[in-house]
């Protein structure tokens, strides 16, 4: 096995022991990268030369017998929302192509103060909309488990990188299930930690009250040790929560017996791949039959969460994008304009995508003035009944097992023609965003040769339960292959 197709977890007792080092993993990565990223295109840009260096230094801390991060020399990819001081930074899109951040997201110097290695700037929907990383202004990422396939969205090119071993460990965000569905389509991990768990101060906003930024790797351990290193209270976030950190890891052996485990029913109706809900049932089957009690829940108002997510989140996006007008940042129309308005108007056609045009005018006409009260107010309503449910169904039970996706990854072009065939992938995560509780994909496994992803969701700041149900699935199936 190649070092670049190996878990964190694994490569991190390597190095402990000497076996490798840093710099070794580092150009196994890169080589991947030759290799396969003219046709996954999971990168917009790579670092090569700082991530040698990076690497380098980590070996230096291992000789010197310093004690170290996990994280120390383990190469790390970044969702390209993320600011980072020096590098470019363009969310996907033509508006940001050439923008160079004087400054860098906590979570990102989180990781390179742990003794990361940064691989580079991953692939994602332009501005993080979308659910394939179809909609990026520098073309499509494939999947690497069949490339005529999508990888899922927004963070397709973290989850993409991971998969395909053009990375260890990758940092996504999640608006609407940006780091589970991907996680999922591409067969490996990911968690979307509790609203406020991680700063977002450097997160490019898409949807400020959904957005948030974690963890994607091999396994579920492997997110552990990064949500390890991401998570904590940062001032420089009026968002970020005031809770006390656990150590994740600690947690992940503790078993599933005697657990009670929700299944709501609203999530296993007309509209789902029959052959997905079979993959999800038989992974509830594993859980019952090594301890876990499964009880069926209610969430009754899961049918308005799709409708209340795109009223929110669109009107959100239209607020935090109406920054891009060429005037401070960023891309600004070449025509010779003297009117400012008129300038305006064609930096914003020119420089954004279809996708995010859509989006921006849902947004604007949800807030505009007669529609307030009938949309965006009705939708915030809705997401105070969903959010009730989740916490009455959390009185009866200790986490909850759906699937992450109605269907399994589609091929590339297959929904862009149709928007709301598109939007109704996310049916199953949106939720978790409007109610800001953490959730995470794991993969249990294939149908056709293509990953399904299990999703488990738990209580607020509650992610050690989340990563503890994760990891024991995990090892009963490594156990029983």
């Amino acid at each position: 096995m190649e070092l670049c197709d190996r878990s964190a977890c694994d490569l991190v007792g390597m190095l402990k022991k000497r076996e490798i080092s840093s710099r070794e993993i580092t150009e196994s990565v890169f080589k991947r990268i030759d290799e396969k990223e003219d046709t996954i295109n999971a990168y917009i840009t790579t670092t090569r030369e700082t991530a040698l260096k990076q690497a380098d230094l980590a070996d230096k801390k291992f000789r010197n017998g310093k004690r170290t991060s996990l994280l120390n020399g383990i190469p790390i990819a970044i969702k390209d929302i993320l600011c980072t001081q020096g590098i470019r930074t363009t969310c996907g899109s033509n508006i940001l192509t050439n923008f160079i951040p004087t400054y860098t997201a906590t979570a990102v110097k989180k990781v390179l103060q742990a003794g990361a290695v940064l691989i580079g700037k991953t692939n994602m929907d332009e501005f993080a909309m979308g659910s394939s990383t179809e909609n990026s202004a520098f073309g499509p990422t494939r999947n690497p488990v069949n490339i005529e396939h999508v990888p899922g969205g927004s963070s397709g090119g973290s989850a993409a990188a991971v998969s395909g071993g053009e990375t260890i460990l990758a940092i996504g965000t999640d608006t609407g299930g940006s780091i589970r569905l991907p996680s999922a389509y591409c067969g490996v991990a990911g968690i979307k930690p509790t609203y406020g768990r991680v700063s977002r101060y450097g997160l490019i906003a898409y949807a400020s009250s959904l957005d948030q930024i974690g963890a994607l790797g091999r396994t579920t351990e492997d997110c552990a040790m990064l949500l390890n290193v991401i998570c904590g209270h940062d001032s420089l976030d009026s968002t970020s929560a005031q809770v006390k950190k656990p150590d994740f890891r600690r947690f992940l052996n503790k078993g599933i017996k005697g657990l009670k485990v929700g299944l709501p029913r609203e999530y296993f109706v007309e509209g789902i791949d029959t052959r997905v809900e079979d993959q999800i049932m038989k992974a509830v089957k594993v859980l019952g039959k090594n301890g876990a009690d499964i009880v069926d829940i209610s969430l009754p108002h899961t049918k308005y969460a799709i409708s209340a997510y795109y009223l929110i989140a669109t009107a959100e996006a239209s607020s935090n994008l109406a920054r891009y007008d060429g005037v401070k940042y960023g891309f600004r129309s070449n025509q010779d304009i003297p009117d400012s308005v008129r300038m305006y108007e064609e930096t914003r056609s020119e420089g954004f995508g279809k996708e995010v045009k859509r989006r921006i005018m849902l947004g604007t006409y949800a807030l505009s003035a007669g529609y307030y009260d009938a949309y965006y107010l009705k939708a915030q309503k809705a997401r105070a009944l969903i959010k009730d449910d989740f916490d009455k169904a959390f009185e009866k039970v200790d986490c909850m097992i759906t699937p992450v996706s109605p269907c399994l990854p589609f091929k590339l072009g297959e929904k862009m023609a149709d928007p709301l065939q598109m939007y109704l992938v996310d049916i199953y995560t949106v939720s978790l965003n409007l109610t800001g509780l953490p959730g995470m994909s794991v993969n249990c496994g294939t149908v056709d040769g293509l990953p399904v992803g299990l999703q488990i969701i738990g209580k607020a700041f509650d992610e050690e339960m989340v990563l503890r149900v994760g990891n024991t699935y995990e090892k009963i199936v490594e156990e029983d292959v």
